[in-house]
């Protein structure tokens, strides 16, 4: 694989360069062929770039940003006023082609506001929408999206996110024809509201997707559909839900009282050892897609490791060629329905 290169904005997220800086070392470690473009305040992070050996490192380059995107600022005032961001710097970068990809653990608003503006939707893309790869329970990841860049949709976007979250999962997973499904409360014809009825009409009339129906929230994590599509609201309401789930069992396991017990104790050893497969480290980072480059949200709260998978899962569409497959597939389905 030739050299890639992504941007990362260094000040995004809730600890900032005490996390990006040493996570880019973890990434710049197991990727050989990446590199990256590091941005942010260099003043700020002279010691600590100096201290992990990347002021001057052969697959590093800094870039100083005089300004930061904080994460109380309004989507419409950093997109007007934070032009010099560290956030801004780097989808300008996409956008000028001097890096393969932006990452960034900072404000959600204002970056999807900043990479829509800066870097534009492709053809046949109406509203990008936020993905992300959710553990199953054989082993593989299932695509949910939209997961907050759109609280409402309408059937036609619904269309384009199963048709980009199919690309995804092929492109990325390696999953031939995936199954694509519409989240509902319920599985018969007749559940669910007007949207998500016309959006089962428009996905089953497509020959480009694998539709398998509806799936009800309980069976996120089952396997059962590689693509789960929704709008935004929905999507993101169920993504933290999950994610506080996974909290609080977590916190239950760790109890004492539950650990003074033999069964207690070998529940909490069988848990911790299941939970090694599904550390939420290992699938942090949420894809903007649908933009004209490619940009990897990771969460504010990341770790090192946790960030340096952001990272990876960039490299990794990068090389699938994310935004050029999902442009094809799209100019398939649109003119199959103009037929």
């Amino acid at each position: 694989m030739s050299a890639l290169t992504v941007a990362l904005d260094m000040m995004g997220g809730d600890n900032g360069p005490p996390v990006t800086v040493p996570a880019s070392v973890q990434a710049l470690s197991l990727m050989p062929q990446l590199h990256l473009v590091l941005i942010g305040d260099l003043t700020r992070c002279q010691s600590l770039l100096s201290r992990h050996g990347l002021l001057h490192h052969p697959r590093v380059r800094l870039l100083h940003a005089s300004q930061v995107v904080s994460m109380g600022d309004k989507p419409i005032h950093a997109l007007r006023h934070l032009k010099d961001s560290s956030m801004r710097l780097a989808l300008d970068l996409v956008k000028q082609g001097e890096a393969d990809a932006c990452v960034s653990a900072g404000n959600t608003g204002a970056l999807m506001a900043m990479a829509k503006c800066v870097l534009k939707s492709l053809p046949g893309v109406d509203r990008p929408a936020l993905v992300k790869g959710l553990p199953h329970i054989q082993g593989g990841r299932t695509y949910l999206l939209d997961l907050g860049a759109n609280v409402s949709c309408d059937a036609d976007s619904l269309l384009q996110f199963a048709v980009m979250g199919a690309v995804v999962a092929e492109r990325v997973e390696g999953i031939s024809h995936p199954r694509v499904a519409l989240l509902n409360v319920g599985e018969e014809e007749i559940k669910g509201n007007d949207l998500v009825r016309h959006s089962a009409e428009l996905l089953g009339q497509c020959p480009a997707l694998n539709y398998i129906g509806y799936v009800e929230g309980n069976e996120l994590f089952t396997g059962k559909a590689d693509v789960i599509v929704c709008d935004g609201f929905v999507g993101n309401v169920a993504l933290k839900t999950a994610e506080g789930v996974a909290r609080m069992m977590g916190r239950m396991v760790g109890v004492e009282g539950a650990k003074r017990t033999f069964l207690g104790q070998l529940a909490s050893f069988l848990f911790k050892r299941r939970f090694k497969t599904l550390n939420p480290d290992q699938y942090n980072g949420a894809s903007l897609l649908g933009l004209r480059g490619i940009v990897v949200k990771s969460h504010g709260s990341a770790n090192e490791r946790a960030l340096c998978h952001a990272i990876m899962l960039a490299a990794e569409e990068v090389k699938a060629q994310l935004p050029a497959q999902i442009a094809d597939r799209l100019e398939t389905v649109l003119s199959d329905r103009d037929q």
